[in-house]
């Protein structure tokens, strides 16, 4: 089994890696591979609203880093989207990801039935709830089965490596990637 986590972050190797990192840590103790995509290393353009996605499972356009992306998605059991908090919501890369991936699936349906997602943020105040409902939503509406914890999932710190002291957000992470493994395991296996 194999999980891919979406790093919606422009900054690579910050807070909302770490917090990705944590779930993985506890995926791969029960033997699943992941992967950690960074969106900072990829441009990602906006959906143009074309609909040739239709019938083809991907986008067609390939002058950005979407359809490699997505493609890894499809072969994957499971997928964790993450995003700092920028003005109250998901960032500008992870907004352009989704809803180029929102298109891709609504005119191809079933790409992403069955699969286990979770999102996590990375907030340095507020915001953190829209970040996560809007991820959430997406995954809900594209028949992936969302995986919760303990309490939302979100930590809290400003400056990279912050996060690592929200020891109730980081505890929260763990039982994420406990639930996550469950979840996948039950419906993989």
């Amino acid at each position: 089994m194999k999980v891919i986590g979406i790093n919606g972050s422009a900054r690579k190797d910050g807070n909302t890696a770490l917090i990705i990192s944590k779930v993985f840590n506890e995926l791969n103790k029960e033997g699943i591979e992941t992967e950690l995509i960074q969106l900072a290393e990829y441009e990602i353009q906006p959906c143009r609203g074309c609909f040739a996605c239709k019938g083809r499972g991907n986008c067609v356009l390939a002058n950005d880093g979407f359809a490699e992306i997505f493609s890894r998605i499809l072969r994957a059991d499971g997928i964790i989207l993450g995003s700092p908090v920028y003005s109250a919501d998901v960032s500008a890369k992870m907004k352009a990801f989704l809803e180029r991936g929102g298109v891709v699936v609504a005119t191809n349906p079933g790409l992403l039935r069955h699969k286990v997602g979770a999102s996590v943020a990375a907030v340095r105040r507020g915001g953190g709830m829209t970040t996560v409902d809007t991820m959430n939503h997406f995954m809900l509406n594209k028949e992936i089965i969302v995986v919760g914890s303990t309490y939302w999932n979100m930590v809290y710190g400003k400056n990279i490596g912050d996060v690592l002291n929200d020891e109730e957000g980081m505890a929260n992470m763990r039982n994420l990637g406990k639930n996550m493994s469950f979840a996948l395991k039950k419906i993989r296996l």
